[in-house]
Formats: C-alpha cells, sequence, structure tokens
C-alpha cells in the first residue's frame, strides 16, 4: 500500500490499494503477518468501519485508548491518528470508503453518517451482530460480482448499513429523528471544520457559508451532536495541534503559524485553556506515555 505523508503521520489511501478504488471490504485475522503495518500510527483518507467478529483489540485513536472485546463495532473519520493491536483470535471485516464515493443524491445521509461516526466504539449483542451481519453480506456478495451497476447497489447497502448502526448506538433515535435540513446543516458543517479549521475559527466563519445565522448554526449543531459549533471548531484546531506535536518535529511557533494563530503566545494559552496544558508540557507527557 503506498503512504502519502503528512506531518510525519503515515496516511494509507484507499485509491492506491487498487487503482483508484473508493470502495473496500475484507477479513482481516490477528495472526496475518500484514497486521502488524496497522500497529504502527496512521491515518486514512477516508471513512473506516471494523466490525471485530471474534476475540479481542487495542484501539489507539487520537490518545484515547480503546479496550475492544468482540462483539463489537469501531468507526472512524478521515485522518483520525490510530493505531491497532490485535490478538492472535481475533478476526475482523473492515469497510472503508472515500468521500468521492458518496453521491450528491445521497447528501441527506451524509450528515446522518457524519452522526454515527461521531459514536466510536459500539458494543454489539449477538442479535445486533447478526442484523448488522446481514447488511454485511450483501455488501460483500455485491463487491465481489461483476454485475452492472453494483457500486449504486453498494451505496444503498452502505446507507442502510450504517442507519442499522446508528440505531443501534443511539437506540433513542435522538438525533435520527431529526429534519433532513438540520442533518444538512450538520453535515455541511463538520465538512468545513474539516476544510477550514485552520484559517476560519469561529462560528460567524462557518454561518456565513452555511447562509445563516450563527444562533442557528449553534442550535442545530448542539441539537444533533451534542456540542456547540464554537466546541467543535476549537475542538479540531486542539487535535490538530495535539498531532503535531506529538507526531512532527515542529517548534511551537511553526504550529502556531500552521493553525493560523496571532501568536505563540495567544496559542500557549488557547492550547492550556482546553487541554490543560501547555503545549510544551502535553509535548512531554504524551511522549512518555507513547513512547
Amino acid at each position: 500500500m503506498e503512504i502519502a505523508s503528512v506531518a510525519s503521520i503515515p496516511v494509507y489511501r484507499l485509491e492506491d490499494c487498487k487503482e483508484g478504488a473508493q470502495f473496500f471490504i475484507g477479513k482481516w485475522d490477528g495472526c496475518e503477518p500484514d497486521v502488524s503495518e496497522l500497529c504502527e500510527p496512521h491515518r486514512h483518507n477516508g471513512y473506516s468501519i471494523d466490525i471485530l467478529l471474534k476475540g479481542s483489540m487495542t484501539q489507539t485513536i487520537d490518545f484515547k485508548r480503546y479496550e475492544v472485546k468482540a462483539p463489537a463495532i469501531m468507526l472512524m473519520e478521515p485522518n483520525q491518528v490510530h493505531q491497532h493491536g490485535m490478538s492472535g483470535d481475533a478476526e475482523l471485516i473492515n469497510l472503508a470508503f472515500v468521500v468521492d464515493f458518496l453521491v450528491p443524491e445521497m447528501q441527506d445521509v451524509v450528515s446522518c453518517w457524519r452522526c454515527v461516526f461521531s459514536s466510536g466504539l459500539i458494543p454489539l449483542d449477538e442479535d445486533q451482530l447478526e442484523e448488522v451481519m446481514s447488511y454485511v453480506d450483501l455488501i460483500t456478495k455485491e463487491y465481489e460480482s461483476n454485475r452492472s451497476r453494483k457500486d449504486a447497489v453498494i451505496r444503498s447497502l452502505l446507507n442502510a448499513f450504517v442507519i442499522a448502526c446508528g440505531r443501534i448506538s443511539e437506540p433513542t433515535g435522538y438525533w435520527m429523528n431529526a429534519e433532513s435540513s438540520q442533518y444538512n446543516i450538520a453535515g455541511q458543517f463538520k465538512m468545513l471544520v474539516d476544510r477550514h479549521f485552520r484559517e476560519k475559527a469561529q462560528v460567524s466563519d462557518y454561518a456565513e457559508m452555511l447562509y445563516i445565522s450563527p444562533g442557528h448554526l449553534n442550535d442545530t449543531v448542539k441539537g444533533l451532536l451534542g456540542r456547540n459549533a464554537k466546541f467543535i471548531i476549537d475542538e479540531k484546531r486542539i487535535m490538530e495541534a495535539k498531532r503535531l506535536l506529538y507526531w512532527g518535529e515542529h517548534s511551537v511557533k511553526q504550529i502556531a503559524a500552521q493553525l493560523n494563530f496571532e501568536d505563540d503566545a495567544y496559542f500557549n494559552r488557547f492550547f492550556k485553556k482546553h487541554s490543560g496544558y501547555t503545549p510544551v508540557s502535553f509535548q512531554k507527557s504524551i511522549r512518555e506515555k507513547y513512547n
């Protein structure tokens, strides 16, 4: 698999695995030699879903460590830094797809997907595993076929699969019962934050791009995601700063400049307010923890 490097963090590109592939589904066993690649910290350029069928594994996602026992589902958004540790008897199915795999007529569902992916880890009981696997089996059969329009069928099945995951992770249907317009706002906001968080740090910046008021954006985002818009913007900036402090060889001043802070003194105050550490003390403690 070819790797692109961003701030010293390996980025696995699905398109490089198989000549422009936008979707993949396959099975991994803990005893396979290739699994050792996954033990090293890395990112994916698209979405990733792991269904742990047997055994156990550790999963560290952006400095948060999960101890996972089968059956369970793990979901990751693009560019999250993570590493796996699988037991020898572990068995999992991986689904991966790039953002471009989504089609215009499914934009109403995209926001729903992003809400589901914020769940991170979804433990399953046996009935839930059976429900999830009913979709996975259909997706696998279509993926391995040579039928016409198979990508369109896979998209529809993937849509149903992710909604099923959402119903399991949020049984009350809290965010799933929102209007499609709310889904659209929340989804578009998160995509805009992913693209522009380095240069745009105010809620008003994103509200202007979405042609709504900052108050309406805050209310909608908090209603669906449980956190207001400013929190999500700041969280994104802090996480990228943490990644650069841990993985890269950047000075605090360079990181402050990359994230468009006025100066490194303001960046220091911002980082300590949101993390409880100064950038230098965080870098020291996190490297001691993981090295």
